[in-house]
């Protein structure tokens, strides 16, 4: 390109009245010279600002083009991004926490949609196998119709999970198209879920209230219980449960106690390929579990807010203890408690990765140190159960949310 002089009035005193020429200089040109040969004529400079106004109106059309395509780039990278999911250790801050809060962070990709949908539809075939054979010993024709009807239902969703997956890999759903097909099929499970919920509500009412256990069968951000009593102020406490997954990597988080200020007072999880931790007020202390195997198994975690002493126990046998966890902090009062979800927000901000998949039962919480010879009473069934007496393992006092489903447990049945 030519080398311009800039034509213009001048505006220091010390110049004078002199006047500034724009000539077109070739790049192995003198400049000095080129600006001794005078104004050059009318025509040339009009030539020269046609040309430049040419180029510039070339550039910009090629800024527009170059900005279409990075928005197209743009809508495909989030597109990949929206169907993976995140590392371990990746988006984690210290204390293996991240402070997102932006709902579904990710999602998982469309073979592992697809089986976790499948996961979910093979357990309501098992509750329906269990209402069958509950049919037969009260033989209704109503009872019968109905589960015809959700299992003709059943059939129909798995051939449309098949055909989203199938739409998914070949790219023919757009982000929204996805999206309101992600919404009916999470609705059609929830109504499978109640109609299936109210059929077993006949079994329920020969069952004791605390013989049930939660299925959390996928990885979400809307699947939880949620325990209608918050906990009192407490400089102790013995938190036990049965608790079965072979969810990988990591478990994700059985249960998250929020409070105004702090949304992790009081957390167990398993992220990643991280041990399972416990929380308190944000201080963290590994526990020695060994549970990911699919099998049933009785965890205890106890704590004493002085020296911050904790113990934990795996099927009634102490594996860990330590001190120094959040000493002289007592549990504060008044937040909420989620099975299934951590929170990162008082009562939501649950992120899908550190959702807890598998299945959890008889949550009681003490505000006491349990003796080890009670822990094993509870973990082996050789003594009478013992229930929380700040949280009891009942029915009445669990709120279940997005399909996670609630049936007949039987804890001790499952040693033998």
């Amino acid at each position: 390109l030519p080398l311009l002089l800039l034509l213009g009035p001048a505006l220091g005193q010390s110049l004078g009245q002199t006047r500034f020429i724009c000539t077109s200089v070739p790049l192995d040109g003198d400049v000095c010279a080129a600006s001794a040969l005078g104004t050059g004529t009318a025509e040339e400079l009009k030539g020269t600002v046609l040309q430049l106004r040419e180029t510039v109106l070339q550039q910009k059309e090629t800024i527009m083009n170059q900005k279409e395509t990075i928005r197209e780039l743009t809508a495909k990278l989030g597109r990949c991004e929206s169907q993976s999911v995140l590392e371990p250790g990746e988006g984690k801050g210290r204390k293996g926490f991240s402070k997102n809060t932006m709902g579904d962070l990710s999602r998982p990709a469309a073979a592992e949609t697809l089986s976790q949908l499948g996961q979910t539809l093979q357990s309501l075939k098992t509750r329906l196998e269990n209402l069958e054979q509950f049919s037969r010993m009260n033989s209704s024709s109503q009872t019968n119709n109905l589960k015809d009807i959700l299992q003709n239902k059943i059939d129909d969703l798995e051939k449309q999970v098949l055909s989203r997956v199938n739409s998914l890999e070949e790219g023919k759903l757009s982000p929204r198209n996805e999206s309101e097909e992600r919404g009916k099929i999470e609705s059609t499970l929830t109504s499978l879920h109640q109609r299936i919920s109210d059929l077993e509500k006949g079994q329920k009412d020969n069952r004791p209230p605390d013989r049930f256990q939660l299925t959390f069968p996928l990885r979400t951000n809307y699947m939880y219980a949620k325990v209608k009593k918050s906990l009192p102020e407490m400089y102790a406490f013995s938190i036990c449960m049965w608790i079965k997954s072979s969810a990988s990597p990591g478990m994700g988080t059985p249960f998250s106690y929020a409070v105004p200020g702090q949304a992790n007072e009081l957390v167990l999880i398993e992220w990643g390929n991280n041990p399972m931790e416990i929380l308190i007020n944000d201080k963290v202390a590994k526990l020695p579990f060994a549970i990911n195997d699919g099998k049933w198994h009785h965890i205890c975690v106890t704590w004493t807010t002085r020296d911050g002493v904790w113990e934990a126990y795996q099927d009634g046998t102490q594996t860990g203890n330590g001190e120094n966890l959040a000493p002289y902090h007592p549990i504060k009062p008044q937040g909420v408690l989620v099975l299934g979800q951590e929170q990162d927000t008082l009562g939501g901000g649950f992120d899908a990765t550190q959702a807890f998949v598998g299945e959890l039962a008889h949550f009681n919480v003490w505000d006491r140190k349990l003796s080890p010879g009670e822990v094993y009473g509870l973990a082996t069934c050789s003594s009478k159960a013992l229930a929380g007496n700040v949280i009891a393992w009942a029915e009445a006092n669990i709120d279940i949310y997005g399909g996670a489903t609630k049936w007949t447990f039987e804890a001790c049945r499952q040693l033998n």
